[in-house]
């Protein structure tokens, strides 16, 4: 394949792809260049938008897919127990009374730092980002009340040393409600401040946050939001529209591609696939038995011929020299090519 065919490919494939509140945002920018990039673009979101605001929008965002009458409860997990687990309850049963639901910060408003302060219906700005707010049961939003997530396994409650699991079911919907508080409002909402767990390498993500964002995929209860909340707020949270911006962010397990940015396929092309990715010492190139490569070509993103050597299977490729970006990396042999798209750290 000619450079020149590979990068139309590329830029055509991502065009084509994505929402078109991201056309003015350069994705082929990666870690902390592509987070001030969407920092810029969400930060551009109504001032007037407020806190009474989200009990009408919640009952738009948070429909039950199932049930149109419906909102579901984050960290709910049984409708035929004691209400404080249910999922799902109807939208008009909303207060502070038992069996009723009402609005939880999953970035706890006390763990901000400065803290996001009280709140009323006429409460703007960060304490009334829907993007932070979910319907929650009111005893269970009192029982989580401004614990830090940690990680745990099954449904919704206390772990470790007053920590907070939110269910398999929502551990991936938290992880990008939490991505988007830091990259709109960066080191006020540190992830630290409001979750626990190993730093992902010298990055303030936290592993297991990442780790969410990969095991539970957005679904379609969570796909209703950005479309209703762009037209009322003015913003999006990218790590809905597309996990794996994360994983080009920070790096760790590697997120379901919506856009299709990560790979490059062609009915001529084979699979293959390299790894860690991304990374910034060595890659390895994985195919398939009945595709051995002989050689390979690094692309930057004009097209432009990085580096070319022999390679197999079995020998890593040393990338340490190349800069922090977006790349393209084609192995061949005689007969066929793949190529997949490489990111620098």
């Amino acid at each position: 394949m000619k450079k020149t065919t590979l990068l139309l490919l590329f830029v055509s494939f991502v065009a084509f792809s994505q929402q078109p509140y991201y056309n003015d945002v350069d994705i082929t920018l990666t870690g902390q260049d592509l987070y001030l990039e969407l920092q810029s673009k969400i930060d551009n979101a109504s001032n007037s938008f407020n806190y009474g605001d989200v009990r009408d929008t919640m009952k738009i965002t948070d429909e039950d897919t199932e049930n149109t009458n419906n909102v579901l409860l984050v960290y709910g997990y049984d409708d035929t127990g004691s209400c404080t687990t249910d999922r799902s309850r109807d939208k008009d049963e909303f207060g502070g009374t038992s069996c009723e639901y009402n609005r939880e910060h999953v970035f706890a408003r006390s763990n901000a730092n400065p803290t996001m302060g009280d709140v009323s219906n006429s409460t703007t700005g960060i304490a009334a980002d829907p993007h932070n707010l979910r319907p929650s049961d009111q005893q269970m939003n009192n029982d989580r009340g401004n614990k830090s997530f940690a990680a745990g396994s099954g449904t919704a409650g206390n772990v470790g040393s007053g920590n907070w699991y939110p269910g398999d079911e929502w551990k991936g919907d938290v992880a990008r409600m939490l991505m988007y508080m830091y990259t709109r409002y960066g080191d006020r909402c540190l992830p630290s401040l409001n979750a626990v767990g190993t730093t992902q390498g010298s990055t303030d993500m936290l592993q297991v946050l990442l780790q969410w964002n990969a095991e539970d995929p957005v679904n379609d209860y969570e796909d209703q939001r950005n479309p209703y909340l762009e037209t009322v707020y003015g913003n999006r949270n990218p790590f809905i529209d597309n996990p794996y911006l994360a994983t080009i962010i920070w790096g760790g397990p590697i997120a379901e591609d919506r856009w299709g940015i990560a790979s490059i396929t062609e009915n001529e092309l084979v699979a293959v696939s390299v790894y860690p990715n991304p990374t910034s010492e060595k890659i390895w190139v994985q195919t398939t038995s009945e595709f051995i490569p002989e050689m390979y070509t690094i692309y930057d993103i004009s097209g432009r011929i990085i580096s070319e050597n022999t390679v197999t299977t079995s020998e890593a490729i040393d990338i340490s020299n190349l800069t922090s970006g977006l790349y393209l990396i084609e192995v061949r042999n005689s007969e066929k090519k793949g190529t997949q798209k490489l990111i620098v750290q």
